[in-house]
């Protein structure tokens, strides 16, 4: 029995792979690492000083959504606006907030009949994001970093 026992541990201790050192290389690790989380999500999404008390992601999100949308909808009450004939139209806008919460408008899709019932609508919905807010910027494993996503505007006016 000793002789087989001691071939075993003589066989398992001389294996080549047993004392064999890989070096890991940082961008390997890095490399792996980025493919293993979604992109398309965020830690915490932006947000305003007044959504800090929020405690879900979800709840966060609306937050920062509803005080968007409630900022344009202050904002067009104000202009008075006077239209020939009723306006019922979402305009749809794709925001992209970058890592220091800089807003920026990349489009705005707005359907044509709106477009001449109101022709400076985007005038106006540009204009409204220039006072909103200070906004602090997404998050992705404690970094902060740039989002885009859309916006729905209604605009309904009789």
């Amino acid at each position: 029995m000793r002789p087989i026992l001691f071939l075993f541990i003589l066989g398992f201790a001389t294996s080549c792979n047993y004392f064999e050192k890989k070096k890991v290389y940082p961008e390997d690790l890095l490399k792996e690492e980025l493919q293993t989380f979604n992109w398309n999500e965020v830690d915490i999404y932006p947000t305003f000083s007044n959504c800090d008390d929020m405690i879900t992601k979800e709840d966060s999100k609306a937050c920062f959504q509803n005080t968007l949308v409630s900022h344009v909808n202050q904002f067009l009450e104000a202009q008075n606006l006077v239209v020939a004939n009723d306006v019922n139209d979402t305009i749809m806008l794709k925001i992209k907030i970058d890592n220091l919460g800089a807003l920026e408008i990349e489009s705005i899709n707005i359907q044509s009949k709106t477009l001449k019932e109101i022709p400076e609508i985007e005038r106006l919905l540009r204009q409204s994001l220039k006072s909103i807010p200070k906004i602090f910027p997404a998050i992705k494993r404690r970094q902060q970093v740039t989002t885009t996503f859309e916006l729905p505007v209604i605009v309904k006016i009789d």
